[in-house]
Parts: C-alpha cells; sequence; structure tokens
C-alpha cells in the first residue's frame, strides 16, 4: 500500500491552506498514493494561540470538514487530515482533532490530541492548555487496502510521540503522527522518537510535518519521514512543502514480526 506524508509550512489564512493543502493531495494520489496524511494544523497556523478558536469547526460540518470529505471524495484517497480546531461547546475552548476520511468521503475516525504541549526555552513558550482540551481515548481504523490486506492505522498528533504507552494500545500496523513540532525540540528528539516508536511496536511510521518559517514567525522542524518497522527511514523531507512516499508492505511486517516477537513477550 502506498502512502503519502504530506509536509506544509501553513499560513494563517485557511483558504490558502487549503488550496496548498489540496495541491499536495491531488500530487500524493498522482504518485499512486492510497492514504495522503496532512501535518498537524494544515488548516490553520495562527498569529496566537487564539486564532485557533476562530476557525473552530462543530463535528460533522464546517469549511475545513467539507474540504477533506470532498477531497477524499474526488481523489479517490483515504486522507488523514492533520488536525483541525474542533468545538467544545465553550466558545473559549477547542480540541485539536485528527480526522480519518474513507474515499467515500466519509468521516470514519476522529481522534482527539490526548496529550497538550508545553514548553519553554529562551523566547519560546509553548502550553496548549491555555486554549484547548485534551482527548481521553486511543483511536484506530481499519484500512482495506488494493493490495487485498486489512491494515490497522493508529492516530495520534505531535507531542503524543513522547508517550509510548498510547501507540501500545493502539496496537496498529501503521502509526500516523501528523505534527508542528518547534526547531529546537525536532532537532533534538524528532528522529530518534519516530523511529523508536516504530521498532518498539514492528510498525510503519508515517510523521507529516509543518516545516519551515511561517507567516506568523515561528520555524517548524519539518523532516516529514515515514519509518519502517525495523525503524529504517523510507522517506524524509527535510524542509518547505512538498510529499514524500512510502510503501506498506504486509509481507514486511510478517517478516519482522516473526522474526523478532516482541509484541508477544511484553509482560506489563
Amino acid at each position: 500500500m502506498k502512502i503519502a506524508a504530506i509536509q506544509m509550512v501553513s499560513g494563517t489564512g485557511v483558504q490558502g491552506n487549503l488550496d496548498a493543502a489540496r495541491a499536495l493531495l491531488a500530487q500524493a494520489a498522482a504518485q499512486g498514493a492510497e492514504l495522503a496524511v496532512l501535518p498537524e494544523y494544515f488548516c490553520v497556523m495562527g498569529m496566537k494561540d487564539t486564532d485557533k478558536l476562530k476557525v473552530q469547526e462543530k463535528s460533522g460540518s464546517g469549511l475545513i470538514q467539507d474540504f477533506l470529505s470532498r477531497s477524499a471524495r474526488e481523489l479517490r484517497l483515504w486522507i488523514v487530515g492533520g488536525t483541525l480546531p474542533t468545538a467544545t461547546g465553550d466558545a473559549g475552548r477547542a480540541r485539536n482533532s485528527s480526522l480519518a476520511y474513507a474515499p467515500s468521503g466519509v468521516c470514519v475516525a476522529r481522534y482527539d490530541k490526548m496529550h497538550l504541549f508545553r514548553f519553554t526555552q529562551g523566547g519560546e513558550d509553548h502550553d496548549e492548555t491555555r486554549v484547548l482540551d485534551a482527548g481521553t481515548q486511543p483511536v484506530r481504523f481499519e484500512l482495506a487496502s488494493r493490495d487485498g490486506h486489512i491494515y490497522t492505522v493508529g492516530l495520534s498528533v505531535c507531542y503524543d510521540l513522547r508517550f509510548p504507552e498510547l501507540y501500545r494500545a493502539l496496537k496498529a500496523d501503521l502509526l500516523l503522527v501528523p505534527s508542528a513540532f518547534t526547531y529546537i525540540t525536532g532537532q533534538a528528539h524528532w528522529e530518534l522518537l519516530l523511529r523508536a516508536r516504530a521498532i518498539e511496536n514492528l510498525a510503519y511510521v508515517a510523521a507529516a510535518a509543518q516545516g519551515g518559517l511561517h507567516e506568523n514567525g515561528r520555524r517548524t522542524w519539518g523532516h516529514s519521514m515515514v519509518v519502517g518497522p525495523w525503524g529504517e527511514i523510507l522517506a524524509e523531507q527535510a524542509e518547505g512543502p512538498g510529499v514524500i512516499m512510502g510503501e506498506v508492505l504486509h509481507a514486511r511486517l510478517q517478516e519482522v514480526r516473526q522474526r523478532l516477537p516482541a509484541l508477544s513477550h511484553r509482560v506489563l
């Protein structure tokens, strides 16, 4: 199964970001992808934390969700829409939600980011709890591929990457990590964490990232990756918008899991 991780450098305008995402999704489809993953906040990278509240959508309706559904249907793609802000019922709060769409355009899964990022160093001060509520449940879905196999796909978002117990709970063949890692933390830990999650779960990992200098002055690390179940990097893009491709092979999953049956050796 061919998969695509899409890297963006999203700006402050939703429509411009959707236009950019559509062009990249079309590129992924033209290269034979069955599944394409967009980065965290592909739809908006605001000037301040509260900007995301201005574009939050109720579950099941809205400009961004309509875009994802329509793109999946027209491009005949499974699409995981990075993340978008979804309403909680409190105008001053939102959730950071990752939505998965089938090629029919139907939303088949929603995951609300469980671990909310906080980091302070020098001029950087991030605290997602200022405007976001955390999710409470791991989420996965099944994808019936053209290759005749059904793959279990586990959803996660950015800072979740530092919490390996989430990925154990997902028990997935393919782990998705749409992200907007800061430059500082990405440079230090991004590759190590992605490869570790692949190795310890004997699973493929597809990490679609924000990567570059944004309109709001923030710089994200980028380095979108597809990692194989033995920890090998199959594809990577350092900075700037683009599409990287990888292939999930059922036989490869079976091979590494039989060679090293660590998943069946768990004690805790």
